[in-house]
């Protein structure tokens, strides 16, 4: 069972990357026909930006070399595509996607990292024109883990790999810095003034900031909710709710001491940081909602020993349903849910799984269950050129039967919690690298992968 309060434990537990599948039901066939497109020209392996009705997103050439590609937003139309790179990502950070800010006007500029070297430099900022790629300025970088938007700004990690790491602020129609943060730090949230930062270092903390003027706001360390022993090295991520940044922070084993770093999940207010909320000793499951939106967790007590699944509301942090681990099958399955999330499944290739009422903990009917699982569960690092190995392209959901565990023919379209919602679009990565979209009509919600 999930205790709110329970104590952090020290468990041998690493990053749980359990594979399921979201429920396709038969009312999905009666779908109506929303605009909609699918653009086959390219293999998107980041996730989706959206702003200025132009959606972008990270590519992989035949080359194994990368590349920044627009489309129209409304048609999927492509509409340009420039060289793009890593220079000093980290591999569990995944390949990023280029940053987009509406300017006014109907107006957009992407910032992307281009390859191009110069002395020292290791690569250069770029920022282009949304929808006609026109090149406005460039910026001289030695690493990053590459821009971001913050609110009506760009921020960038610079010199991430030297002791001068700092963040910049950049207007994003000049590329000037309005102003700079030391260390490192990345953007969890934002809005039109004001930007909550999850600064990187011993001692993790988030920190907001006021966008104009750089003053801090307020600041929440991290241990501070989850207590002491933090190490960020096991991987987080932050959803936000109405009011709320949620965020989760991965358990990470010190391959010297053996001993596991604090880690779970918690919740602060985005106006002064109070902390609404802790759930201490969990780890996220995959696929599941951004912390921010449908969060699914699983409990591991202090000798390393994971409980069942309980699906979060993000708003308080109570347990909206779950499954005690008695009902959890042997090994050999993939996590699953509907799109509605109100059962949870457990999907076995080509063999018949299990499903149970996240209400009651009893067991469901399998016979017309359909679910979303990863495609592919046991993935392989893209072959990147000039870069490290170990970058992974997002994952694409397919839609599967619990019966008999084969796969459902045709493409259906993945729940919201898995594609999240930009400018009323939802944009997903097919199987084979294409981006699909429709417009349904589903406000904004942040997926899967934010």
């Amino acid at each position: 069972m999930i205790r709110p309060h329970a104590k952090l434990a020290l468990v041998l537990a690493g990053v749980l990357t359990l594979a399921g599948c979201s429920g396709g039901e038969a009312s999905e066939a009666a779908t109506p026909a929303y605009p909609a497109w699918h653009n086959t020209e390219m293999n998107a392996v980041s996730r989706t930006t959206v702003a200025g009705g132009v959606a972008t997103t990270t590519s992989m050439k035949p080359d194994g070399t990368l590349e920044t590609v627009a489309v129209d937003l409304a048609s999927g139309k492509k509409l340009w595509a420039h060289p793009t790179t890593m220079a000093g990502r980290l591999p569990g950070m995944g390949v990023p996607a280029p940053a987009i800010v509406e300017t006014g006007g109907g107006q957009a500029v992407t910032v992307t990292v281009g390859p191009a070297k110069k002395g020292r430099w290791k690569a250069t900022l770029v920022g282009l024109d949304a929808r006609t790629g026109t090149r406005r300025w460039t910026r001289p970088v030695h690493s990053t883990f590459g821009p971001q938007k913050c609110g009506p700004y760009v921020c960038v990690s610079e010199n991430t790999a030297l002791t001068t790491a700092r963040v910049v602020v950049l207007n994003p129609v000049t590329g000037k810095v309005m102003w700079k943060l030391p260390g490192i730090a990345e953007v969890e949230w934002s809005d039109a003034s004001r930007a909550v930062f999850l600064r990187l270092a011993q001692h993790p903390v988030l920190e907001s900031y006021d966008l104009k003027t750089g003053k801090v706001g307020w600041q929440l360390p991290i241990e501070r909710a989850l207590g002491m022993g933090v190490d960020m090295s096991g991987g987080w991520s932050f959803g936000a709710t109405t009011g709320n940044l949620v965020g989760y922070i991965a358990p990470y084993t010190n391959p010297k001491t053996k001993k596991v770093s604090a880690f779970g999940m918690f919740s602060a207010k985005l106006a002064d940081g109070t902390v609404n909320w802790i759930r201490p000793s969990v780890v996220r499951v995959y696929p599941s909602g951004s912390p921010g939106f449908a969060p699914v967790v699983r409990p591991v007590d202090q000798q390393g020993q994971y409980g069942g699944f309980a699906r979060l509301d993000a708003e308080n942090g109570r347990v909206l349903g779950q499954i005690p681990v008695a009902q959890v099958p042997s090994a050999g399955w993939w996590l699953s849910f509907p799109s509605r999330m109100e059962k949870i499944g457990f999907l076995r290739h080509d063999k018949p799984g299990n499903s149970f009422d996240l209400a009651t903990g009893r067991a469901a009917e399998v016979k017309n269950e359909r679910g979303w699982s990863f495609c592919v569960t046991d993935p392989k690092p893209l072959p990147l050129k000039n870069q490290n190995p170990g970058f992974y392209s997002v994952a694409s959901l397919c839609e599967f039967k619990l019966a008999d565990g084969k796969r459902v023919a045709g493409s259906g379209i993945p729940p919201v919690w898995f594609t999240g919602s930009q400018d009323g679009w939802r944009t997903w990565r097919d199987e084979k690298g294409g981006l699909r979209a429709i417009k349904d009509g589903s406000g904004p919600t942040p997926g899967m992968y934010g």
